[in-house]
C-alpha cells in the first residue's frame, strides 16, 4: 500500500504542487508513495498544472493506517481527523512547528523560507536527483505564489535563488509576468460562491485553546470583491458559528501591499490589539493592515501573541 504525501485543509498552489515534488522526489529515491490532496486546486492550482501538464492529485479525507508524509504543514487542526490513526513518516515545511507528533522517528525538514518548494529544490540538489522541466516550472510558480512575487516579508534569498534555477530548468525567462499570470487567474472570482472564496485558501489553528480560523484571498485589486463584500461577511458569520472562537478572511491586495480584514469573533477588540489597531475602528467597519501580505508570519503570530496576553 502506497505512502501518502499530502498538505494541508484548502490546499494552496504550495501545498498541492509540493505534494507532487516531494512524491518525484521520494520515487526516485525508491519509496512507494503517491501525491494527494485533501481538497480540489483553487483557480490559480488548476491553472498551472495545466500549464505544465501535470495531474491533480487524488482528494482524500481517511489516512487510516497510512504511512504518511506532511507537506507545507504539521498543526493538526489541518490534517485529516483520523490523522492520529495514520503512521507519520515525515514533515516537510516552511511554517512554525505545529503539534504533530509521531510513535517512531521521522524525517523532519522545517527551514525558515517563503516556500516548501524552496526547501524541496534543496532536497533535490542535495541528494543528487534532476527535476523534469514542467515539474520545475510548477514548482517556481508554487515559489512565486507564496512570496506574491517577492513582496511577501517571508520571501528570502534563497526564495530568490531557486526560483531563478527553476526557471532556467523549466525554460522560463520572465519570472515576474508568469507571476502576474499566476494572479491573474488567483483573482477570477466571479461566479463563486462566498463559502468557496473564504475556504479558497483557509486554515484552524488552536490559539490557547479557541479555535481561530484565517483564510486569505489574495487578489490584484479589492475592487473584484466590492460587490461581494457584504455577502462573504454574512457567510463568514456562518463559518464563525462551525465552533470557532474567531473566523478571519484577509482580502490581500497584492498591488497596494496590505491587506483588509473581514472578521467575526467573540472578542473583536482582542483581534484588534492583536494587530495594534485602536478597537473604536471597528466601529468605521473592517480593518487596512497596510503592509500585511504574510498570514504566517504577520497574521499568525500576531493573533498568537493576542491570544497569550
Amino acid at each position: 500500500m502506497s505512502a501518502y504525501i499530502l498538505g494541508h485543509k484548502n490546499p494552496d498552489t504550495d501545498s498541492i504542487i509540493s505534494a507532487i515534488a516531494c512524491a518525484h522526489l521520494y520515487r526516485e529515491r525508491g519509496l512507494d508513495v503517491v501525491p494527494v490532496a485533501q481538497g480540489k486546486p483553487a483557480p490559480e492550482t488548476a491553472y498551472i498544472l495545466e500549464r505544465f501538464g501535470l495531474t491533480a492529485p487524488e482528494v482524500v479525507t481517511s489516512v487510516a493506517g497510512r504511512d504518511v508524509y506532511l507537506v507545507d504543514f504539521s498543526d493538526k487542526a489541518q490534517a485529516p481527523a483520523d490523522i492520529d490513526e495514520a503512521n507519520l513518516k515525515g514533515i516537510v515545511d516552511h511554517h512554525k512547528l505545529g503539534d504533530m507528533t509521531s510513535t517512531a522517528p521521522l524525517e523532519c525538514i522545517i527551514w525558515t523560507v517563503g516556500c516548501t518548494n524552496t526547501i524541496l529544490k534543496r532536497m533535490f540538489d542535495y541528494m543528487g536527483f534532476s527535476i523534469p522541466a514542467n515539474l520545475a516550472g510548477a514548482m517556481l510558480c508554487a515559489i512565486l505564489s507564496d512570496t506574491v512575487i517577492f513582496k511577501s516579508p517571508t520571501c528570502t534569498e534563497t526564495d530568490k535563488q531557486v526560483a531563478a534555477e527553476l526557471a532556467l530548468i523549466a525554460g522560463i525567462d520572465d519570472i515576474q509576468a508568469l507571476g502576474m499570470d499566476l494572479f491573474k487567474a488567483k483573482s477570477a472570482v466571479a461566479g463563486t460562491a462566498p463559502r468557496d472564496l473564504i475556504f479558497r485558501d483557509f486554515k484552524d489553528f488552536n490559539m490557547n485553546g479557541c479555535t481561530v480560523g484565517v483564510g486569505q484571498l489574495e487578489l490584484v485589486s479589492l475592487d473584484l470583491v466590492a460587490e461581494m463584500k457584504a455577502d462573504i461577511q454574512a457567510e463568514l458569520e456562518r463559518v464563525k458559528q462551525e465552533g470557532r472562537h474567531t473566523a478571519l478572511l484577509l482580502l490581500t491586495d497584492i498591488m497596494k501591499e496590505g491587506s483588509e480584514l473581514l472578521m467575526v469573533s467573540d472578542e473583536p477588540a482582542r483581534i484588534a490589539k492583536a494587530f495594534g489597531q485602536d478597537p473604536a475602528l471597528l466601529e468605521q467597519g473592517n480593518l487596512w493592515l497596510e503592509g500585511v501580505m504574510s498570514r504566517k508570519k504577520q497574521v499568525v503570530p500576531a493573533l498568537e501573541a493576542g491570544f497569550r496576553a
